[in-house]
């Protein structure tokens, strides 16, 4: 097992920038907007010869315990209890500030090896401003810049005497059974879930995995990055991703929230499964419809989450008044699994996991190109001859529209060919 790093500071050091640097990716957003990052951003690291899993976390702020700052620090917190060491920045460029000096205490309280570093130490200014971390008490400050990449090899130095060392992390594992011959898991499906801002995608997230590990509440677009939460459900592995609401392209006009729309974006196109969550007191509105029509044009599997059953009126959560409404609104996805749940109250969560999990095994079935030859060419001659009489002929037609009918298409040519 990797140790772990948690990454803390105020808002805007460059919390953010270090953890990009070290996991070699620009996973988390990154912007002059302080507050960026919202939720705990987990990644694996390298640093020389160093492995080490590492957390990105929310801007320390004073505030009550409800607001959304406060609900931030709470996952920072919660970040420091998981972590084996801890990296805790300033910004040397604008030196030792009151904040500093209260959240500094929170980290020794913590009892867990901790290190200052001064980031934007590059020039003059930087440089005295790396002084002033002295005052902290936590030992002698490292200078580095996290956007240039200087200051690494004593990072690397701090680094390696916190976390311990790989034959203590090998005897750890073998007393936990680490090593222990295991069945074999199956392959880990990669589910987004997408869908308008405040649909109650984290809530649902948080519901699925028992715990609250991303940032909830009711102001819409809390969540700013895709963040990537592993769990198991009944001995399955999935990978499952929190992604920003998306609006409509006219009204995104900020450069952090086109941001978190191309982090959405991104999550859909490397997802096998995404799921589509609507609100059910206001289901498939315009915005509902792009988004589905998107990821069938990306070719990903679709499942629709009809979320806020307890507040919708009751009609809009029979199984067949959403078939019916489903097929009428998304003719190019015919027949996708539409399940109505609550997020909130934990409702309908195992038929979406088993919808997930049926619409997987569907779309990644594999057809030989025999089969596929076979129908082509069973198509080919009936038409020249009058006629191809398939039930499914026009699948064959949709194939050339869209990736999605193509896969359709496929599947008709296994069923015609057989």
């Amino acid at each position: 097992m990797l140790p772990t790093v948690a990454i803390v500071g105020r808002p805007n050091v460059g919390k953010s920038t270090l953890f990009n640097r070290l996991v070699g990716q620009r996973l988390a957003l990154v912007d002059d907007t302080p507050g960026v990052t919202r939720d705990r951003r987990e990644g694996d690291a390298k640093l020389g010869d160093l492995r080490f899993r590492i957390f990105d976390t929310a801007g320390f702020e004073e505030a009550g315990a409800e607001s959304l700052a406060g609900r931030m620090r709470a996952q920072t917190e919660s970040a420091i209890a998981d972590a084996d060491a801890i990296l805790f920045l300033i910004d040397a460029r604008a030196g030792l500030l009151p904040d500093d000096k209260v959240f500094a205490q929170i980290v020794r309280k913590s009892g867990k090896p901790a290190a200052v570093i001064a980031n934007k130490s590059e020039g003059k200014l930087g440089a005295a401003g790396a002084l002033e971390a002295y005052a902290l008490g936590l030992g002698d400050p490292i200078s580095i810049s996290a956007e240039h990449g200087e200051g690494l090899s004593e990072l690397y130095d701090a680094l390696r005497e916190m976390l311990p060392e790989e034959e203590e992390r090998e005897e750890d594992d073998e007393a936990d059974g680490a090593h222990e011959e295991t069945p074999k898991a199956p392959d880990t499906i990669r589910v987004a879930v997408v869908g308008r801002p405040n649909a109650g995608k984290s809530t649902l997230i948080n519901k699925l995995i028992g715990e609250d590990r991303l940032v909830t509440g009711p102001e819409p677009g809390i969540t700013r990055d895709s963040i990537e939460v592993p769990f198991e459900y009944f001995g399955h592995k999935f990978e499952i991703l929190d992604t920003a609401g998306m609006r409509k392209r006219a009204k995104v006009q900020e450069k952090l929230e086109k941001l978190s729309v191309g982090d959405s974006l991104r999550s859909i196109r490397f997802a096998d499964v995404v799921v589509l969550l609507m609100d059910a007191t206001k289901p498939f509105e315009e915005q509902d419809l792009r988004i589905a029509d998107l990821v069938m044009r990306e070719g990903r599997a679709l499942v629709i989450g009809m979320n806020k059953r307890d507040l919708a009126a009751p009609e809009m959560t029979m199984g067949k008044t959403l078939r019916e409404e489903a097929d009428h609104w998304l003719p190019q996805a015919k027949g996708m699994p539409i399940i109505a749940l609550s997020g909130m109250h934990g409702d309908g969560l195992d038929k979406l996991m088993k919808a997930v999990m049926d619409t997987y095994q569907v779309w990644n079935k594999r057809v030989s190109t025999s089969i596929i030859n076979r129908f082509l060419e069973r198509a080919r001659t009936e038409s020249a001859a009058g006629g191809f009489r398939c039930p499914h002929q026009a699948a064959l037609h949709d194939a050339s529209q869209s990736a999605p009918a193509e896969l359709r298409a496929v599947r008709h040519a296994h069923r015609c060919a057989a």
